[in-house]
């Protein structure tokens, strides 16, 4: 680290070699339930080393510093997708809902098919996008490779779907 804030560049990239798997661990061993998201907020973590590093003592241990770094990135990610995961509520479709006689079933099924009108009242991409992100769950990076496009455009491509979508039933109603 100290060679590295030298502008030793081949120092830089070793020590971002070593901190690499060590970061992956920590991060591994507490994000067990969402094993996908490990390299994302691996990134986040390197990239914050990399913009705070002219804030480390040189006199403090350098893994302790990194460490904390770690520690408030998972904060950082835990705060912002623990609360949202938190209200997914698990349902079995085959099960039903307590109590339901049927009716549920059939609302269920009218609910789909006026999902599907509407959905095919946007562009094939938008449909696509939402489809697979918002109905099917797959992630951004999954949809991207799906449709052949950037993440960036996935996302575009469902935030105008649902506000297109937003819009068609404001003027429905």
């Amino acid at each position: 680290m100290v060679a590295s804030q030298d502008g030793d560049a081949a120092a830089y990239q070793a020590l971002l070699r070593a901190v690499a798997p060590h970061l992956r661990g920590f991060l591994r061993r507490r994000l067990h339930q969402w094993p996908g998201e490990v390299e994302d907020i691996l990134q986040e973590c390197l990239l914050a080393l990399h913009n705070q590093r002219h804030t480390w003592d040189a006199r403090l241990p350098v893994t302790s510093w990194i460490q904390a770094i770690a520690k408030y990135k998972l904060i950082d990610w835990l705060r912002r997708h623990g609360r949202r995961d938190a209200l997914h509520v698990a349902y079995d479709e085959d099960a039903g809902f307590a109590g339901d006689d049927g009716a549920g079933t059939q609302a269920a099924q009218e609910a789909s098919r006026d999902l599907a009108v509407l959905l095919a009242l946007l562009p094939r991409q938008q449909q696509a996008a939402i489809t697979h992100t918002k109905l099917d769950g797959w992630s951004v990076r999954e949809t991207a490779d799906a449709l052949r496009i950037s993440e960036a455009s996935v996302k575009t491509a469902v935030h105008r779907g649902l506000k297109a979508l937003a819009e068609k039933l404001r003027t429905m109603t």
